[in-house]
């Protein structure tokens, strides 16, 4: 509850813009046939916190670039973004999102890849209606990156060789490239000089790589009535991230081997406490906690609006809340 008073606190001033956004997307989820709809009523349901849209509305009021089809942006990228949470829940065979069934729980993997493949051609069709050829190509080459990051992932599972540099770049791809082109599209859309449009880009890169930072995080520190999973259950399944990855690179080869061992022991709790308590020690948490800090300074230092306003205020609010949720 804490945690979503924080959110709504931080993005009051474009409540209306969320409200013509929520009501956009029911509008588009609604009657191509009567189990899309049922699946649509499923997913608005647990509609998430709108993290993206809110980075795209108030980076596009406090540049002075907001625009008539700054909705339409957004609903593309949560379009896609959602295709995706639908395609990764078959992959990763979840159960639940949220705190809810996922679609290929309550129906079939099938049926949820088949959902995912209707929202990418909704949100082809959204961005045809702005008629921007660069908010077109913008969006897809995001796309292209989550599908890239998304690949990665799945072919670094269980690497414990895995580097730092080589982490950041696949979380950029999955996560980071969705926040970038959402701070970027108000520059965009108003076409803007090539300088505004990359800073509000590198903008939405720092601060949705320290995003999934953070999210990776609450699989060590989280609250599973908060986050809707078990803390560990990444870490089990191989899912190699920071914390890991920093705290193996601190030791020596015989407590790697050891570590590694109760990872690939099947995974259970014992082997979650005996991995989280190396990983506290050797100070991967603090890491990548203040990994994530930096970004988030770096990303605010490459924007700058032209005056200060209550929307730069509080998009400088949704950075600091990004971070706090491992806190």
């Amino acid at each position: 509850m804490v945690e979503t008073d924080s959110l709504v606190r931080c993005t009051e001033p474009i409540q209306s813009d969320l409200e013509s956004f929520d009501r956009k997307l029911a509008d588009y989820l609604q009657g191509d046939s009567p189990l899309i709809t049922s699946l649509a009523r499923h997913l608005l349901k647990s509609k998430g916190k709108r993290i993206r849209p809110s980075f795209l509305f108030l980076s596009a009021r406090a540049s002075d670039n907001y625009s008539e089809y700054a909705v339409d942006a957004s609903l593309a990228i949560e379009l896609i973004h959602t295709a995706t949470l639908l395609h990764d829940d078959v992959v990763d065979d979840s159960e639940l999102r949220r705190g809810q069934e996922t679609v290929n729980h309550k129906w079939t993997n099938l049926i949820s890849v088949l959902m995912g493949d209707y929202l990418f051609a909704k949100a082809s069709r959204v961005m045809a209606d702005t008629g921007s050829i660069d908010l077109v190509g913008a969006i897809a080459v995001a796309a292209q990156r989550v599908s890239i990051g998304e690949l990665r992932q799945i072919e670094e599972i269980a690497n414990y060789s895995l580097s730092e540099e080589e982490y950041l770049e696949i979380i950029a791809d999955k996560t980071a490239s969705l926040f970038a082109v959402s701070c970027e599209t108000g520059p965009l859309l108003n076409a803007r000089q090539r300088k505004e449009r990359e800073s509000f880009a590198a903008f939405g890169e720092n601060i949705g790589i320290a995003f999934q930072i953070i999210d990776d995080l609450l699989d060590f520190v989280g609250n599973a009535e908060v986050t809707g999973k078990e803390p560990g259950n990444d870490l089990l399944n191989g899912k190699v991230t920071l914390p890991l990855i920093y705290s193996l690179s601190r030791v020596s080869e015989a407590s790697r081997h050891e570590i590694i061992g109760y990872l690939s022991n099947d995974g259970n709790e014992e082997s979650f406490q005996k991995v989280y308590d190396f990983v506290g020690e050797n100070g991967g948490i603090d890491y990548a906690y203040k990994r994530a800090d930096d970004l988030c300074q770096r990303g605010l230092d490459s924007v700058s609006p032209a005056q200060v306003s209550v929307y730069y205020n509080s998009l400088i609010d949704l950075v600091h809340y990004t971070i706090a949720r491992a806190s």
